[in-house]
């Protein structure tokens, strides 16, 4: 997307926004550069994410924030011109930076929707309280609204990350997400794999579109569909992939 006047990135909100059905999920690929941003848009895709972790490899950066808000723009510039479809953008717990100035750079790009985690990197990898987490997220709220864009917020948290799933992490969770939710987001994104059940506690409890991650060569969208959820990603999950193919196509000429 070139055009980055106002009105025109407030009509590629509107866009992305609307994609987001439960039982009907959009698929956003996870991309991380041009080249795997033109090829998403070139499958038919109705639009895109670009994921932390498989940037920060791209660049020889570490995740969680081993790359600057100022290097995840300068990539952003050459991956949004690349296609003429909507991108969201995960900007980790914020690389430290204002509401505002989060709002600004991404709108700068062309970016019109974000991913925010509760896990502070830049903080020992603390997680924020549910609260606070909200308070951001309805501080980014206020900033984008104030632009005159809706940019659609994805507030994740990772409670239910690479943990044991308990009663008290879900709940956890949905208290956490349900903040997020009445502070203005517009998705939730319990990240994770989850059982059935726990998806269907999720999705039950909450008033918003949930995000699901899935593995590209793995998993099948009938089953995202079949959950409820209303928005699918992938994380670092293609990248990998992709990278397991290379692998073993660069094996056979050693």
């Amino acid at each position: 997307m070139t055009d980055h006047t106002p009105t025109a990135l407030a009509a590629c909100a509107d866009v992305l926004l609307a994609l987001h059905r439960p039982g009907d999920p959009v698929v956003l690929p996870t991309v991380w550069d041009a080249w795997s941003a033109a090829l998403s848009a070139e499958a038919g895709f109705a639009g895109l994410t670009v994921g932390s972790h498989p940037v920060a490899d791209s660049i020889g950066r570490a995740d969680n924030e081993g790359m600057t808000f100022e290097e995840l723009l300068t990539r952003l510039r050459q991956i949004i011109p690349a296609v003429d479809i909507p991108v969201s953008v995960d900007i980790e717990s914020g690389y430290g930076q204002e509401p505002a100035r989060l709002i600004e750079g991404l709108l700068e790009v062309g970016a019109v929707g974000l991913n925010l985690e509760d896990t502070v990197h830049s903080q020992g990898g603390r997680r924020r309280d549910p609260q606070e987490h909200a308070d951001l997220v309805g501080a980014l709220r206020a900033a984008a609204d104030a632009s005159g864009v809706h940019v659609v917020i994805n507030a994740r948290t990772d409670v239910l990350l690479r943990v044991e799933t308990t009663p008290e992490r879900v709940a956890d969770a949905i208290d956490r997400l349900d903040r997020a939710a009445k502070a203005g987001a517009d998705v939730l994104y319990p990240v994770g794999v989850h059982p059935d059940d726990i998806w269907q506690q999720l999705v039950s409890a909450l008033p918003l579109p949930l995000n699901g991650i899935a593995h590209p060569g793995d998993d099948d969208l009938a089953h995202f569909r079949a959950i409820g959820v209303g928005r699918v990603s992938f994380g670092p999950r293609l990248q990998g992939a992709l990278a397991d193919h290379a692998r073993s196509l660069l094996g056979a000429w050693r």
